[in-house]
């Protein structure tokens, strides 16, 4: 029997799955095989490195770990379901500039005109649409390490504020 026309989604890195009908979309970013070496020959064990958002402000990434990758995935997923943090969104972009770090991994985002797009890398770009950018300029500085730009980016992202999150913790108003 042939596959429907169009059933196949397409997006970033391992593509999306459907989770338990709550709005957020997990996007599988890099799956990892380890091997250790044993008396019978070699042991494999998987890591994956899971993002997951609703598209609409909210975004979660975790690391799990496991004998097989289907197990690793869900581990994944369950810990990034605990990380979610709330990302300031203007529209379709970001409010402001942001730099984020962690470790050798420096990432830059810019907001971007409507109908920009999502000029990103991969591992970012699975950060980003899963927070709900549309509309970003990005660079990625020293290492390239999945698990440290998603990190940086994350970081990044939890440092943006709107004009109105600004106004109330400072006590003022900012002219436009």
């Amino acid at each position: 029997m042939a596959r429907p026309q169009g059933s196949r989604q397409r997006g970033g890195p391992g593509g999306r799955r459907g989770g338990p009908d709550d709005g957020f979309a997990e996007t599988v970013v890099k799956i990892n095989r380890c091997a250790k070496v044993m008396k019978g020959g070699r042991r494999f064990s998987f890591s994956a490195l899971v993002v997951v958002g609703d598209g609409n402000g909210k975004v979660g990434v975790g690391f799990g770990k496991a004998n097989d990758v289907p197990t690793s995935v869900e581990k994944g997923v369950k810990e990034a379901r605990k990380n979610l943090i709330e990302v300031a969104l203007v529209g379709r972009t970001l409010p402001h500039e942001t730099r984020g770090r962690y470790g050798a991994a420096r990432v830059v985002m810019l907001p971007a005109s409507p109908g920009t797009g999502v000029i990103a890398g991969a591992t970012m770009r699975a950060v980003l649409v899963a927070a709900g950018v549309q509309d970003v300029l990005t660079k990625c500085l020293g290492t390239t390490n999945p698990i440290n730009l998603v990190k940086a980016t994350m970081a990044g992202l939890q440092q943006l504020r709107t004009k109105e999150q600004v106004e109330e913790l400072r006590g003022v108003t900012i002219a436009d």
